[in-house]
Order: C-alpha cells, then sequence, then structure tokens
C-alpha cells in the first residue's frame, strides 16, 4: 500500500558542497539546495513545514554536516530523509566518503565517512529512512559486491530506502552548462512536472525506475537502489502529470481503493477521496447522481477540492457509497476521519515520539552493510 509521511512527524536535510580548494567546484550543487527545499516544503510532494527542512550548504567540518543529521533524527518519529550533494571520494582502502570543501581524494580525515553518517542513523528511531546521495562512488553506499552492473535490489530491514546517483564504480555528472546536476535535474523534473501516465502518488520505486530510464536514454550514468518490501511504496510526490482514467479497465475491488489507514494527515484523506473519485473513472455529476439522496455537483466539488476535514460525516459517507464501497469499507474511513479530526483538536507535540512509537528499525540493516564491508571489493 502506497503512504505518504506525516509532515508534523518527518524531517529532512539537505546538504550540499559546491565550493573545493582542492577538488574540482561544482556549482550546479550550490543551485540544488534551495529548489529541492521549496518541493519539499510545497504541496507537489511531503508539504514539511519549513522548520522541519534543514539546508545545510557548504558545510566546513564534519560536525557542521553531522550535527544537522543528528537532530533531525533525533526528532523524526515518522521519515526522514537525509540527502548529499557534492564529491564522492575514496579514501586508501576503498571506502566512500563525503567532500568538504578542503577534501583530499585518499584521505577521509578530510571529509566525512559514509560510516559516521551510518552510525547517526542507527540510533534513528524514524518508522523510515530515505538517504539519497548525489555524489561520484555513492554506489558504494549500497554494499553491493559485484561489479556496477550487478544491481542488488535488496535491503536488510523495512522501511528503509537508499538511493544512489551513480553506479559502485561510477561518476555522478555535473554538466557544464545546466544549472542542476544530472541526477537532482531529473529528480526536481518529476517533483516540479510529474510522470505522465502514472498514478496520482508517485512512490519511490516509480521515480526511480523513471530516473533510471531517462539518464540511461541520455547516456548519463544511471541511478542504483537498495530497499525492502514497503519503503519503495513511501510516497514522494503529486503527480503533477496525472490525468484521470476515462474509466476503470475492470471492476474495481477492495484492494484497487486507497487505504485509509495510510492517510496520516487530513490532506492525504482528502486526496484519497479525490482519487477514489478518479478510479472509478466517472464525472462530479455523475458521482452526484449515483449518491443516495443525490448531492448537488458543487457539494461533491467542494468536498474534493477542500484543504480541511468535513466537520460532519454524512456528506463523506454518501460520497463514498456512490463511488462503490461497501458499507464496512464506509466504516474504516469513518475511523479514519474520526482519528484525523480528534488530532485536530488534541494537537500533540511535534517533537516527541508517541509512547508506543516504534524502536529504531534501521539498526539491522546498517549493522549487517558495516558487517560486510570488509568483504566488498571497492
Amino acid at each position: 500500500m502506497r503512504a505518504l509521511p506525516d509532515p508534523v512527524a518527518s524531517r529532512a536535510v539537505l546538504v550540499g558542497v559546491s565550493r573545493y580548494t582542492v577538488l574540482e567546484p561544482l556549482p550546479a550543487v550550490a543551485n540544488n539546495l534551495p529548489v529541492l527545499a521549496r518541493a519539499l516544503t510545497g504541496p507537489t510532494s511531503w508539504n514539511l513545514p519549513a522548520g522541519h527542512c534543514t539546508v545545510v550548504a557548504e558545510p566546513d567540518t564534519s560536525r557542521d554536516m553531522l550535527d544537522p543529521v543528528k537532530e533531525a533524527a533525533e526528532a523524526t518519529s515518522d521519515t526522514l530523509l537525509v540527502y548529499f550533494a557534492g564529491h564522492g571520494l575514496l579514501d586508501g582502502r576503498g571506502e566512500l566518503f563525503f567532500g568538504l570543501p578542503r577534501s583530499i581524494q585518499g584521505r577521509s580525515y578530510t571529509g566525512v565517512t559514509y560510516q559516521a553518517l551510518r552510525e547517526i542513523i542507527t540510533d534513528c528511531a524514524a518508522r523510515r529512512l530515505v538517504i539519497i546521495l548525489d555524489c561520484c562512488m555513492s554506489g558504494r553506499a549500497l554494499g553491493l559486491m559485484g561489479g556496477e552492473d550487478l544491481l542488488a535490489d535488496q535491503a536488510e530491514i523495512d522501511g528503509s530506502y537508499l538511493l544512489a546517483a551513480a553506479p559502485e564504480n561510477g561518476r555522478a555528472l555535473a554538466p557544464p552548462g545546466e544549472t542542476h546536476t544530472a541526477f537532482t535535474g531529473e529528480l526536481l523534473n518529476v517533483l516540479q512536472y510529474g510522470i505522465p501516465d502514472q498514478p496520482r502518488g508517485l512512490d519511490l520505486n516509480t521515480v526511480y525506475h523513471h530516473l533510471r530510464g531517462e539518464l540511461a536514454a541520455k547516456g548519463r550514468p544511471t541511478p542504483q537502489k537498495r530497499d525492502r518490501n514497503t519503503a519503495g511504496r513511501l510516497i514522494l510526490a503529486h503527480n503533477q502529470a496525472y490525468r484521470p482514467a476515462a474509466a476503470p479497465a475492470r471492476p474495481l475491488t477492495e484492494t484497487d481503493w486507497p487505504d485509509p489507514d495510510d492517510c496520516p494527515t487530513p490532506l492525504a484523506f482528502l486526496e484519497a477521496l479525490a482519487e477514489m473519485r478518479a478510479l472509478t473513472g466517472l464525472s462530479i455529476s455523475a458521482i452526484s447522481q449515483r449518491a443516495d439522496p443525490p448531492l448537488a455537483p458543487a457539494t461533491v466539488s467542494r468536498l474534493l477540492n477542500a484543504t480541511t476535514l468535513p466537520a460532519t460525516w454524512k456528506t463523506t459517507s454518501r460520497y463514498l457509497a456512490a463511488c462503490g464501497l461497501a458499507a464496512v469499507q464506509i466504516e474504516a474511513w469513518q475511523r479514519a476521519w474520526q482519528r484525523l479530526r480528534a488530532q485536530e483538536e488534541e494537537p500533540t507535540s511535534p517533537e516527541s515520539p508517541t509512547p508506543d512509537a516504534e524502536p529504531p528499525r534501521a539498526r539491522a540493516w546498517w549493522d549487517r552493510l558495516a558487517g560486510r564491508e570488509d568483504r566488498w571489493q571497492r
């Protein structure tokens, strides 16, 4: 089931290094950060509060880069996204480290090791982790044991997704004259313009396969990923190119409908209602006539274009029945509506995980990767 992160309980940290004293400068990286931040805090993506998306531009020291990641990890109970763009370098043992402004190839102490980032994320209590690395050699972070053409699309723990811009032994690109780096430029196109002929919500797997196809067609490095089970179903963007089908290709079943339990916010709930009408292939007018008793088209339109939950349940119930949901399904949606209404009336602290929050879920993944490092062929 596809799911949106809860913006109140989620965080993003975007790190970029564009200015280097020894290595080649990467001016496009500086352009990546503000645009990606606007996307993640806007309605086309996660709609994070501005204070939940931290931009770390040109960190001078390891602490400058990692302290914001640790702070975000400690404050996150739903989804944590960490993005790095800059030079990806190898130390004397062939292990990945991230280039800081004064970094030197082969000397990991001049940058930030991948191990240091991993140690922070190991202790994160977030339910889901998304790591995006737009740097050379970023495929090293995947723990691959073969060459760059041997993609292992498997991870060790639910809820973890690592997206690397380049293969294990490959280079990421910052093409001269282009505003953004090659990988992040394609990612921003997806966030801003969507993907034609894809669902309303673009999950990580859909975005990954699109990026891979687009970049390969342009002769550029192809991204790699590592995930497990439900991690790839996390929605990254609302598809701006989405167009509802004229009619369903087959009778809809219970599993075709959005799941109310995957609606952590009122906005997600309302977007799921709109997705239902799209799945039916019926117009607003047709849905209105199918309701019992009929609803005014303007009433349905207001419901589907609302930005806050309806104060009463009756209209939503009639709308769901008109879409074709059974009584037991409508009851599940009513419970979700009641849950979200209660959250609006009694907001919880965004900085404190709930008492029954899940324990850190990433430890097994990172620990297994750590255990394999000395076997990796760099």
